[in-house]
């Protein structure tokens, strides 16, 4: 999160569809209305933190600015889903962290709706 708190507004602007792709990416396929937020939560925590290890495991070039980018934005959104499944309870450093993290994933969620209602112009 510290990148994204130095980078311009078209950096910005890459990690909002970056964060807004990686939360949609992890939303639990599961339709039972008996599942709470908090399981939710958990799940797509738990799905975004599948895809931070694997990419870390499989980094080829931590310079590689793209794949940073896309491991970054799987990890903040794992955080602000474990803060949104109340995990960090015990934990204030990583609450405040988490909560830092659920503000970037709603940032960058209503920045892609508002893009996507935009009319597009040839």
């Amino acid at each position: 999160m510290q990148s994204y708190l130095t980078s311009s507004e078209l950096q910005k602007q890459q990690y909002y569809q970056v964060i807004a792709g990686a939360a949609a990416a992890c939303q639990p396929g599961v339709s039972d209305p008996s599942l709470e937020n908090v399981k939710l939560a958990e799940l797509a925590a738990e799905a975004a933190m599948k895809v931070v290890k694997f990419r870390v495991r499989e980094a080829k070039d931590e310079h590689d600015h793209s794949a940073v980018l896309i491991t970054d934005a799987y990890a903040t959104v794992a955080i602000a889903y474990r803060r949104a499944a109340t995990v960090y309870t015990d934990d204030k450093e990583m609450e405040q962290l988490g909560t830092a993290a659920v503000h970037l994933v709603t940032i960058a969620n209503s920045f892609m709706n508002a893009e996507s209602e935009q009319p597009k112009t040839h």
